[in-house]
């Protein structure tokens, strides 16, 4: 016998399944349990505090941070040019280096984070002029 537990609309059954070998015997009576539900309590997410963006100004061309995260690289510095498609920075997140990538023709104005720094979604990253 094997035993499982299975969750259907919320409440926990604990079963237990015998597997048949070879075929099925005509006189194996047919067994109906009724299971008997183990009762779990539901998992409560903590939440965890998010803080604002930096202010940017309503002029300005900025990249924001597309998800939480931590800087590994920053390709570029305050004057550069850079044409659309170029890496700006390389975001680490959930274990991967993400390419954050320029969606325009920009100059650099300024780089609102430094490598290693935490950030999270919506924070201004680099600002254009």
């Amino acid at each position: 016998m094997k035993r499982y537990l299975i969750t259907v609309k919320g409440i926990s059954y604990e079963v237990e399944v015998e597997e048949l070998k070879g075929q099925r015997d005509a006189n194996v009576a047919e067994r109906v349990v009724q299971p008997e539900p183990v009762i779990t309590k539901p998992i409560e997410e903590k939440k965890t505090p998010v803080s604002a963006p930096a202010p940017v100004s309503d002029s300005a061309k900025s990249i924001t941070c597309p998800m939480p995260g931590t800087i590994f690289k920053i390709m570029v510095k305050p004057g550069d040019a850079i044409k659309k498609g170029d890496v700006v920075l390389i975001l680490e997140a959930m274990k991967m280096e993400n390419e954050i990538f320029a969606s325009a023709d920009e100059v650099v104005d300024s780089v609102r984070v430094t490598e290693g720094a935490t950030v999270n979604t919506g924070d201004v990253l680099v600002t254009f002029k």
